[in-house]
């Protein structure tokens, strides 16, 4: 069975968790060529994993025919150059979050793939991880019942306080909805299906941002004009949930669940206390409450009742890492990988992918212009993963 020759371009601190996992699939995967902005760097990468070859520029990468499929590691503001080149150079690609800086941008990618015949797949596969898959079996088994809301919550005080440069986290094309939404809004996608509309708010209450630590301690970052760092929005999924997204990069901590989904039957929680919180993780405890263990059945109130614990969800799934340095980075392009030559849809897909990306644009058109947005494109829910076996 042919493997699939990749070329990866560029080879920040997030590569290595990349490359590290698909060593583990030589099946599938077969580390080609590397890029970056440093042909040193590039060099040093191709010895420590591998790779037959290095590459003065992502171009040059693009030009060579050796090339099956790209992996796309650049800073956001990139994505689109390099997967819509990619595409024009007729090869598959799985791209980090986001696909684009825009929607629009998205879809010429999408479009020009499907004109093709080529696959795109995009970060984040957190989703295809052992806790969200949890998430998933217990609404697909009907323990949840129907999922008629929920909420969606990444509230912190930025990114300032140990990334070495966070200058690119507030300039067009991140802030927390583009940067850490799509790890939320892909969750929410992938149980739940495509948005209808959005509507939210907004604000920027911070001209400037202080680093500190790392090399550039006590220096000052600015804040885009257009960025909001603060964003509430509510989101009305196609199978009439409702989910209200928390984003913040103003706040001193927070007690707010990361997610929660809330059934008819049942809630499942992922809990703010879990120091392995957040769906940009893969691994991590999926909690739950049914009619049996809710803490107000009873009046007058029951102590008893009112102490009955959370219970925790039997994990079926594999890539339960925890570790946000140690983790399952990479199975989406694995999977992606293994639907080509299947012939079917990949789960970290470009329609997703796109449709996460329309999610996010219109949060912020929506806070930024008071109103309603209504989304254009969809996408078919993923199928579940595989249990254990």
């Amino acid at each position: 069975m042919k493997k699939f020759r990749l070329g990866v371009i560029g080879l920040g601190d997030i590569s290595n968790a990349y490359l590290t996992n698909l060593q583990k699939f030589p099946d599938e995967v077969e580390l080609t060529g590397c890029a970056c902005r440093s042909l040193e760097k590039a060099q040093r990468k191709a010895e420590q994993y591998g790779f037959r070859k290095a590459y003065a520029s992502g171009d040059e990468l693009l030009a060579d025919p050796e090339i099956d499929i790209v992996l796309n590691l650049t800073i956001p503001e990139t994505h689109y150059y390099y997967n819509l080149a990619a595409i024009k150079a007729g090869k598959h690609v799985y791209s980090e979050k986001p696909l684009a800086a825009t929607f629009e941008e998205g879809k010429e990618i999408v479009d020009l793939a499907k004109e093709k015949g080529l696959y795109v797949g995009c970060a984040p596969d957190t989703f295809m991880g052992a806790r969200l898959q949890t998430f998933r079996r217990l609404i697909d088994e009907g323990v949840t019942g129907k999922i008629i809301a929920g909420t969606a919550n990444c509230v912190c005080h930025g990114w300032e306080w140990f990334h070495p440069n966070p200058a690119f986290f507030y300039q067009p094309g991140a802030g927390p909805v583009l940067d850490i939404g799509p790890y939320y809004f892909t969750a929410l996608l992938s149980l739940l299906g495509p948005v209808e509309s959005v509507c939210a708010m907004g604000c920027r209450p911070q001209d400037e941002r202080m680093i500190y630590g790392g090399p550039k301690k006590g220096e000052t970052v600015p804040v885009h004009p257009d960025v909001m760092t603060t964003l509430m929005a509510v989101l009305k999924f196609k199978n009439g949930a409702v989910v209200n997204a928390n984003m913040s990069w103003d706040a001193w901590d927070s007690v707010l669940p990361r997610l929660e989904l809330y059934g008819t039957k049942a809630t499942l929680c992922i809990d703010e206390e879990d120091p392995n919180a957040g769906p940009n993780l893969f691994g991590g405890d999926t909690l739950y409450k049914t009619e049996k263990t809710y803490r107000w059945r009873s009046m007058p109130r029951n102590d008893a009742e009112s102490a009955i614990p959370w219970e925790t969800a039997e994990v079926q799934h594999d890539y339960d890492a925890t570790s946000y340095v140690i983790n399952n980075r990479g199975i989406g392009l694995v999977d992606t990988i293994r639907a080509i030559r299947e012939g079917r849809a990949n789960r970290a897909s470009g329609d997703m992918a796109l449709h996460m990306l329309e999610v996010c644009e219109g949060i912020l058109v929506s806070a930024r212009e008071n109103r309603y947005i209504r989304m254009t494109s969809t996408f078919e829910i993923p199928a579940a993963m595989p249990k254990k076996r």
